[in-house]
This record gives structure tokens, C-alpha cells and sequence, in this order.
């Protein structure tokens, strides 16, 4: 028995030793596989860094890895809702079945180089606030990761701060936010995106996650993320690397949006959209590169057999030759290697530095489109590239839009920013300078690049310098000069025949190019008119309206003089609010007649501008629904004024309670008995209109601009004949007095003015209308029948009773059933 013992203790103890080794190696597998079935994937390289030279704690992978991989928010985040403009700015775009995507790239380089203007600029007066090393170099760092689909644009720029992050992406909606929602839901075209300031969220055409990782000099870094359900959450950031300044912006694309990580695509995208980006835009891009590498023992030796049978007919001589003590070399082979390296995308120097000659029509179009963030298909209407030299040396380049900003006249004077960009040495400065052009002139786009002007100033400070009225005076006439190239290119605006035949043969393409120009910033050639009294007589060059004899087209006041008859020497115009409505004026009766050729101003602020623009190459602009209207002497003129001078002696005043200053003969009328005029320097009754119809406005003050009025009658018409028959018949006659009162409202009504008491003129009309059908002065309306109103209130009472009794019987049927 003792001497199984220890043989059977031995045995014993060599079974738990092999038990626990295998326990230990279960483990150890049973680790190894959930390592496998989690897959963290990496943090993303530093963009910019050595590939595999950067180590990542297992623990961070894991934290980032459940994030990707669920595409859910951080717990650890602090979570907030989007406000509720832009929750419906998102629902458009990702819903919207918008083909072209790809305009999500240019935005976000667009925002980019916006972020990267600012830390430059601040970079003027502190030169510390860039750092050192890799982030002081200002550029756009795009990259790819194909495994993970995942899309990384990344900016040394200004970054965000984390009060930022809330702000500009998600609870705070700018201006332009409910404007775009607004445009898109009448026009749909997603293509505007940038123009309201709004592009960010175009990354969800293709995105169902983002993050945007940012890191502000003033802040730490912070991670904003969102699935554009309506949330989105900020934490500090803890996993990622240091950005050390600026923003990185991760989109994890969707399954049909693949085609975004593919290099070529991406490369065509930046051509496209972004060539003039003032920043190098670089792309984390794979190269294939041949490299000699030792051959293998076997290629060797095949080599040499195959050398050797192909030698057989040379010369043993050849042979003999070559020494013994020749060094040998070591046989190598060349193979494809694939590397990755930062791949410059824009290499283009800046149009405005280049010569206005070398430039092509595509490239300005291109450029413009990268300026004004307008992808749209239309061309801009024109441009001008210049260099100035002189005192002040700046370099420009100046675009007509195609369209006017959906909010150009809306806030006109409350605007500071302008759409001119200002550089000095190639530094981008500011887009907020007012001095660079007049308000008026606030349509066009473009830039400034100034070599005379200081960097290291404060924005105020510099509009102080004398240098800026000299650019802004230059940029005045250069960008009339180009406005009014427009019309002179366009066949349409030509008005000598043979002039015409030359433009349009040169290019047809230029026609109805200076129409389309003027129904979109019109306006804003009229606001320089009163504004700007230096270039007054240049702008009125620019004006454009319809006259009587234009046959629908738009005239000039050069093509307006041309037309005139031989001895007019005013300029004849009339204000109303539509031209249907002034083409049957009884002011324009006698011009018609006579051949005159009438300018219609339809606009509200044509009256204002007819205040400031008196008169043009010496002729004198007369209002004809106004006093002062010549149209030649007529011989008979004295004898009429005297015949009428009863007449118009007694209506003057019977019409003193009506504020007329006068009562005269007409030279204006043909077919209308009677107008009212207002005086010259007066308002009319289209600018009393206007005036009455403002929110603030004060009847009182409104009173002491009001022009004194006049009624102007026609002599030759059978009313006014019969009415000046009976009035030297009967002055006293009771029946005149009203039919003269009668005819003076309705000439009120008719020349454009507004009725003080328009119950009493309707009264005068019915009891017109009485006398005409033979119905007595004193019939009286029919009394309605009491018995009626009475009969009609039993009836909805006994209306309102018979539901009642129809509830009780249908009780009493339920009741009867619930018996049965």
C-alpha cells in the first residue's frame, strides 16, 4: 500500500500543474479572441505626422472604437438640441434628393480658408499667437481613411472655443439660416448653401456622423459631434491628439457616398471648386515609386543560365577580356512600392497678381465662383482687372454678379459688410470696410490687394488712412466703366444702325445682357444717384426706364434726347405705380396727341431720385402731372382764359374749404374735363401715396409737404362749357354747386390722390345715379318688416327644439330595448 503512495501523489501533483497551464493559456487565447471580435481601430494619425511613428493606449482605442462603431454620441458628453431653424435646414438636406453632393467639400475648404484668414490677421499684431513648428503653417490638410470611411479635413486655423462650437453649429441659427430654409422651399436649389452661411451642414448629404474637433488658443480641445437626429453633444476632448491649434472635421460617409474616398475624386473636387483658395490645400495622397531592391539567389542563378545560352556564339576572346579582380556587383531587381506623401492641390498663383492678358475667360469664371461661393451655371454679367500705380498702388479685380443677394435693398443701411475683400502684401485683412466703395455699389464682388497700405494696424485705424479715398475713388470709376461696358456691348443698347450691325455681329452673345443687369440692380444705380454727387451725371448715363414710344424695351435718357422733338427743351416724365395704370393718365392726353414722348417711373424711390437728378445735358426734367408744363403758345390761350373767368373765379371759391390754390384753363387735356396738379417743388399725389403708406408716418409734418393743389379744366369739353353756361346764368344755384364738387372729387380720384372723406363722394355718385334714372331726391329706403325679423327668430327656436325632442325619443327607443 505505502509503496503506491507515493508514486499515485506524485502523479497527483503533475496533473494540477497541467490543469493550470492550460487554464492559463484559455485565458490568454480567450483574451486574444475578444481583442479580435472588438477590432479598435486606430486614433487617427496626426495629419501631417510620420505614419506608424505615434502609439495609441489600448484604452482610448477602445473608448473611440465603441463610438465610430456604434455611431452614437459619447455618454460622457454634454448633450444639447438643435435649434429649430437649423433642425429644419438639416432635415431639408438630408432628405433632399439633391444629385450634386460634392458640394460638401467646398464648403468645408471654404470655411477653412475663412478660419485661416482670421488666425492670419490676428497674426499681424501678435506674432506669438501662431506658435511654432507645424502650426504656424497656415494650410488645408485633407485625408483618407478607406477601412474606417472616414473623410478628414483639417485647418490650422483660428479653431473654435468650446462656447464657439455651441454657437456656430447648432443652437444659435444665424440670419442666413431661416433665409435659405425659406429659398429652398420655393426654388430647391441647394446649390446657395454657402451664400446664406450656412455650408457646414451640406456635410450631411453625405455623412450620417460627424465630428469636429477644434482647439482655440483661449480653450481646450473639444469634440462636437451629431447624427443630425436633432442632438448633438461637446465633451472635452481626451482620446484624440493634439491639434495643438485649429479644426479637424471627420465625416463618417455613408455606404452610397464611397466615391468621396477615392484620391481622384477628391483631387477633381478641388480643381473644380477650390483652385483659388488663397491657402495650399494638401492631400494625404499614395504615389507608387520604383525602388531597387536586392534580387533573390534563384532569379540569380536563372539569369545567369539564360545569359549563358544566349552567349554561345561569342568569342571566348570576349570572354577573356574581362579580369578576375573585377569587384562584383550586387545583383538587384526594381519593383512598384506604394508610398504616401502631402500632395500640393492648388498650385495656381493668384489672378490678381497675374497679368489681365495671360488670364482666360474660364479662369475668371472660376475665380469668381470660389469668391462670391456661387457654383450656379450663370456667368458673372461682367468684370474688370486692373492694376493701379501712382501715389497709391493696389491691384483689383471687380465682378457684376449675375444676381442680385436675396437681401440687398432689405437691410441697405444697416449693412457693414461689403463683398470687397481688402489684402495688403497678399494678406487677407478684412471684408468689413465700408470706405473701399459706396453703398450703392455694395452688389459687386471682389477683391483689393494693396502694396502702398500698413499690415500692422487695427481695421479702425486703417480707415483713417488717406490711401483708402484715393482706392475708393478709382474703384468708383473703374467699376462704372465696366457697368456701362455692359451696355456697350450689348446690341440692344445700340442705337446708330450701323453700330448695331457691328456689336451684334462681334458677339451675339452679349444681347439683353444690360436688361438683365438692370432689373436686377436697378436700383441700386438710382440709391447712387442720390447718394453720390460726384458721379451723378456718369450714373444718369446708366439709367433705364420705359417711355411712351419704347414699345416695351428699355431707353436711355441719351437715346431719350435723341428722340426729342425740334424746340423741346424739357425732358417730360411722370411717376405712378404701374405703367398700365400711366398709359391711360389724363395728364399724358395733349403730349400724346402732340407727339411728345413721355418717361415712366414706376419705382417708389424714382420720386426721391427725381429730387436730386434736376436735369441732365442741360435739359430740365418737368413733371406733367405737376404745374410748369409748356407745350408751345396757342394764339387762342388769352381769349379762353378770358371767356372762362366767371367760371373759373367761382369754383375757386366754391372749392375754398378744399385746400385748391387756384383754378385755371388746362393746355394738358384732351378727352377729360378736368385734373388736379400739384405745385412744382411739391409733393404729387403718387409721393403723397408713398409717404402716407409709411409705418412712422406723421400726418401733421406729412401737411407742410403736401403741394398746394390746382385744378386744371378743359375748356373744350362739353362739361365744363355747360357748367360755365350755368354759373353766368345762376351762380346761386344750388344743383351747380354739387355737380362742380362732384367733378372736382372725381378729377381728385382720377390724377392719383386720395379721397379725404370717400362717403361723401359716393353719396354725390348715388344721388347722380337717382337723378339719371328720374328716382326722386327724396325717396327713402324701405323700412324692413319687424314681423319678418320676429317670424325668423321663432324659427330658430323651434330649430333648436327639435333636436331636443328627437335625443328624448331616441332615449325613450334605448330605454325600450334595454327593457326587452
Amino acid at each position: 500500500m505505502r509503496k503506491w503512495t507515493l508514486p499515485s501523489a506524485l502523479l497527483l501533483l503533475c496533473l494540477l500543474f497541467l490543469f493550470a497551464d492550460q487554464g492559463r493559456n484559455f485565458q490568454a487565447n480567450a483574451e486574444v479572441d475578444s481583442d479580435e471580435l472588438v477590432d479598435p481601430p486606430k486614433v487617427e494619425d496626426k495629419i501631417g505626422a510620420v505614419p506608424n511613428g505615434l502609439s495609441t493606449d489600448s484604452d482610448v482605442a477602445r473608448r473611440e472604437a465603441e463610438s465610430i462603431s456604434k455611431r452614437s454620441l459619447r455618454s460622457s458628453a454634454e448633450k444639447f438640441e438643435f435649434q429649430a431653424e437649423v433642425s429644419r435646414l438639416m432635415d431639408i438636406i438630408i432628405n433632399s434628393l439633391y444629385s450634386n453632393k460634392d458640394i460638401f467639400l467646398r464648403e468645408l475648404i471654404s470655411n477653412a480658408s475663412d478660419a485661416l484668414d482670421k488666425i492670419r490677421f490676428l497674426s499681424l499684431t501678435d506674432k506669438e499667437i501662431l506658435g511654432e513648428g507645424d502650426n504656424a503653417k497656415l494650410e488645408i490638410q485633407i485625408k483618407l481613411d478607406k477601412e474606417k470611411k472616414i473623410l478628414s479635413v483639417r485647418d490650422r486655423g483660428i479653431g473654435m472655443t468650446k462656447e464657439d462650437l455651441i454657437k456656430n453649429l447648432g443652437t444659435i441659427a444665424k440670419s442666413g439660416t431661416s433665409a435659405f430654409v425659406e429659398k429652398m422651399q420655393t426654388s430647391g436649389d441647394l446649390n446657395l448653401i454657402g451664400q446664406f452661411g450656412v455650408g457646414f451642414y451640406s456635410v450631411y448629404l453625405v455623412a450620417d456622423y460627424v465630428e469636429v474637433i477644434s482647439k482655440h488658443n483661449d480653450d481646450k480641445q473639444y469634440v462636437w459631434e451629431s447624427k443630425a437626429d436633432g442632438a448633438f453633444a461637446i465633451s472635452e476632448d481626451t482620446w484624440n491628439e493634439p491639434l495643438g491649434r485649429g479644426t479637424e472635421i471627420r465625416l463618417h460617409l455613408r455606404d452610397e457616398a464611397g466615391e468621396y474616398l477615392e484620391e481622384f475624386k477628391l483631387k477633381e473636387l478641388v480643381k473644380r471648386y477650390s483652385e483659388f483658395i488663397n491657402f495650399p490645400i494638401y492631400l494625404w495622397a499614395s504615389k507608387e515609386v520604383d525602388v531597387e531592391v536586392p534580387a533573390d539567389e534563384d532569379e540569380s542563378s536563372d539569369e545567369g543560365e539564360s545569359s549563358e545560352s544566349s552567349s554561345e556564339e561569342e568569342s571566348e576572346e570576349d570572354d577573356a577580356e574581362k579580369s578576375e579582380d573585377e569587384e562584383k556587383k550586387p545583383k538587384t531587381k526594381t519593383v512598384k512600392e506604394t508610398t504616401y506623401e502631402w500632395e500640393l492641390l492648388n498650385d495656381v498663383k493668384a489672378i490678381w497678381l497675374r497679368n489681365p492678358k495671360e488670364v482666360t475667360d474660364e479662369e475668371y469664371n472660376k475665380f469668381y465662383q470660389s469668391l462670391a461661393k456661387d457654383f450656379s451655371d450663370e456667368k458673372p454679367l461682367a468684370w474688370s482687372h486692373f492694376n493701379a500705380e501712382g501715389d497709391v498702388e493696389f491691384k483689383a479685380v471687380l465682378f457684376v454678379p449675375p444676381k442680385a443677394p436675396h437681401d440687398l435693398y432689405e437691410s441697405y443701411y444697416n449693412a457693414n459688410k461689403s463683398n470687397l475683400k481688402l489684402y495688403v502684401r497678399r494678406v487677407f485683412i478684412s471684408d468689413e470696410f465700408d470706405e473701399l466703395l459706396p453703398k450703392y455699389l455694395n452688389f459687386l464682388k471682389g477683391l483689393v490687394d494693396s502694396d502702398t497700405l500698413p499690415l500692422n494696424v487695427s481695421r479702425e485705424m486703417l480707415q483713417q488712412y488717406s490711401s483708402l479715398k484715393t482706392i475708393k475713388k478709382k474703384l468708383i470709376r473703374k467699376a462704372l466703366d465696366m457697368i456701362r461696358r455692359i451696355a456697350d456691348e450689348d446690341p440692344d443698347e445700340a442705337t446708330d444702325k450701323d453700330k448695331k450691325e457691328e456689336v451684334l455681329s462681334d458677339n451675339d452673345e452679349k444681347r439683353g445682357q444690360y436688361a438683365k443687369f438692370w432689373n436686377e440692380f436697378g436700383k441700386s444705380i438710382k440709391l447712387g444717384i442720390i447718394e453720390d454727387a460726384t458721379n451723378r451725371n456718369r450714373l444718369a448715363k446708366l439709367l433705364r426706364f420705359e417711355t411712351t414710344k419704347s414699345e416695351g424695351k428699355l431707353t436711355s435718357l441719351d437715346q431719350y434726347i435723341s428722340r426729342m422733338k425740334s424746340g423741346q427743351k424739357d425732358i417730360f416724365y411722370i411717376t405712378g405705380t404701374s405703367k398700365e395704370q400711366l398709359e391711360k393718365s389724363p395728364f399724358l392726353e395733349r403730349l400724346k396727341k402732340k407727339n411728345y414722348e413721355v418717361i415712366f417711373f414706376t419705382d417708389p424711390v424714382d420720386e426721391y431720385l427725381m429730387q436730386y437728378l434736376m436735369d441732365y445735358e442741360d435739359k430740365k426734367f418737368q413733371n406733367v402731372s405737376k404745374e410748369g408744363l409748356k407745350l408751345g403758345k396757342d394764339s387762342k390761350d388769352k381769349e379762353l382764359k378770358e371767356s372762362f373767368k366767371d367760371l373759373t373765379k367761382w369754383w375757386k371759391k366754391a372749392l375754398s374749404s378744399e385746400n385748391v390754390d387756384d383754378v385755371k384753363i388746362s393746355s394738358r387735356l384732351d378727352n377729360t374735363p378736368c385734373v388736379v396738379v400739384t405745385s412744382k417743388y411739391g409733393w404729387s399725389a403718387n409721393m403723397e401715396r408713398i409717404m402716407q403708406s409709411q409705418t412712422l408716418s406723421d400726418a401733421k409734418k406729412q401737411a407742410y409737404m403736401r403741394g398746394k393743389r390746382v385744378l386744371e379744366v378743359n375748356p373744350r369739353h362739353p362739361i365744363i362749357k355747360e357748367l360755365r353756361q350755368r354759373v353766368i346764368k345762376n351762380p346761386e344755384d344750388e344743383s351747380v354747386k354739387q355737380t362742380a364738387q362732384l367733378v372736382y372729387q372725381t378729377a381728385l380720384f382720377q390724377s392719383g390722390f386720395l379721397l379725404d372723406d370717400p362717403k361723401d363722394f359716393a353719396s354725390r355718385i348715388y344721388d347722380s345715379v337717382k337723378t339719371s334714372l328720374d328716382i326722386s331726391p327724396e325717396a327713402a329706403v324701405e323700412e324692413e318688416d319687424d314681423s319678418e325679423e320676429v317670424e325668423s327668430e321663432s324659427d330658430v327656436k323651434e330649430a333648436a327644439s327639435t333636436p331636443t325632442a328627437e335625443a328624448d325619443a331616441g332615449n325613450d327607443d334605448a330605454d325600450a330595448k334595454d327593457e326587452l
